[in-house]
């Protein structure tokens, strides 16, 4: 290649680079123009940094037990105590699978929340998997818009217009990529209410994200990166298991002081179908949810992954008269460990599945939180069945997850081994 040419494709891709970006910048500012239409939360700026360089180590520990948790003190969407919802009296209901539950509530957060954006890459014209479909023709494109494909951008952009006071709905396409933006999700919005003493906080923001096994998703679109996301105090992780819960988890979620990552099982997107009630309901955060009452052992598991355990529970019942309870966490961050405990005390077993890598994933802290309170109550040693410590296989797939056979052979060796 001449020394010209060379010169000429970089004179072009330099012209490129710099249209796109202008473009970017004009589309910016005129969603940030959406501000306008609300103020911005007015806070007592205080001298911190004095204040806590002549603290005495009493002030200090209060100041560490103050906010060195992961929800907010005042948020009642953390409420535990708060009833299930009844749904035999929420009518009327509709059959939705999960793309249209999340679409419909979605609907109805722009609709009651006017400082809430959508935003995130395609999500105008309904996204991949069409969860925001229309709505961009309801809500208009000043609140409802695509982004550059930027993760971190997407997140930086989330935690400025939180931070201002508005709710931001922001969507990673896939969560395999929402590496990219771990740092403004570690470092900036899981931090931002700390690091100010709670004087700011930047509490209204969801990323939500697909993830999981689909089937044909290979290494870069198969991923469930959630143990990487718990790790980090300041968010709220919640992966729903159906369209029921994903509703309610959503819409409690558009109302918690924290800023909250919401990972959608996107094998569930169309798979899976439930009655949903059309009114507005809540599901408390950081509670589980007992789905089967048993005395043999208990079953704990999250999102997708609890069709796959309801399958091994029936089978383990059927062919071994083994009476499993199944746990449904919810909420991986914070997560319910009273309800899991408590179940341990009573059968004194234990099995975690979870389609991530086995080891360091979420099923690890499980298992460790139960060996340290149900110690004296165990009868067999904690049992996870996780997926493999190697990159997600493509055609592969059906032996690298745990599914039924091996969760109903893991539940029966436990068993076993307390007889």
């Amino acid at each position: 290649m001449s020394a010209s040419c060379s010169k000429a494709k970089l004179f072009l891709l330099s012209k490129r680079i710099h249209s796109r970006t202008a473009t970017a910048i004009t589309t910016r500012t005129t969603h940030i123009s959406t501000l306008s239409s609300f103020q911005p939360k007015q806070t007592n700026v205080r001298n911190v940094s004095t204040k806590t360089t002549t603290a005495s180590s009493s002030t200090a520990q209060t100041f560490l037990t103050q906010f060195d948790k992961t929800q907010s003190t005042t948020d009642t969407s953390y409420d535990r105590t708060a009833p299930e919802p009844n749904y035999q009296k929420l009518h009327p209901q509709t059959s939705l699978n999960l793309v249209s539950t999340i679409n419909t509530t979605l609907a109805q957060i722009l609709s009651s929340n006017p400082t809430s954006i959508l935003f995130g890459q395609d999500v105008a014209f309904g996204g991949v998997f069409r969860c925001s479909q229309n709505l961009k023709t309801r809500f208009g494109p000043h609140r409802v818009f695509n982004t550059p494909l930027s993760e971190n951008g997407i997140a930086g952009m989330a935690v400025g217009y939180a931070s201002m006071g508005g709710l931001a709905l922001a969507e990673i396409q896939f969560a395999d990529y929402i590496f990219p933006a771990i740092d403004q999700i570690v470092n900036e919005m899981a931090k931002f209410r700390y690091r100010s003493g709670g004087q700011w906080d930047c509490g209204g923001v969801i990323v939500r994200s697909p993830c999981g096994a689909v089937g044909h998703g290979g290494h870069y679109h198969s991923q469930s990166p959630e143990a990487y996301l718990t790790h980090t105090p300041g968010l709220c992780v919640v992966m729903p298991r159906g369209p029921r819960s994903a509703k309610g988890l959503l819409l409690s979620a558009a109302k918690c002081k924290d800023p909250v990552i919401f990972l959608e099982p996107k094998i569930l997107y169309r798979s899976a179908v439930e009655d949903v009630p059309d009114e507005p309901y809540t599901i408390p955060l950081g509670k589980a949810e007992i789905l089967r009452t048993g005395s043999d052992v208990t079953v704990v598991g999250w999102g997708g992954q609890l069709r796959v355990l309801e399958k091994a529970c029936q089978l383990a019942f059927d062919q071994f008269g083994i009476e499993c309870e199944l746990i449904d966490l919810r909420t991986l961050l914070p997560w319910d460990t009273e309800t899991v405990v408590e179940s341990v005390n009573k059968t004194g077993k234990l099995v975690v599945s979870h389609e991530a890598p086995i080891t360091c994933g979420f099923g690890a802290e499980v298992v460790s939180r139960v060996q340290e309170e149900c110690f004296l109550s165990l009868e067999a040693p904690l049992k996870r069945v996780c997926g493999y410590d190697t990159p997600f296989p493509l055609v592969f797939e059906k032996y690298y997850v745990p599914d039924e056979l091996k969760n109903l052979e893991a539940i029966k060796e436990v068993v076993e081994y307390a007889r």
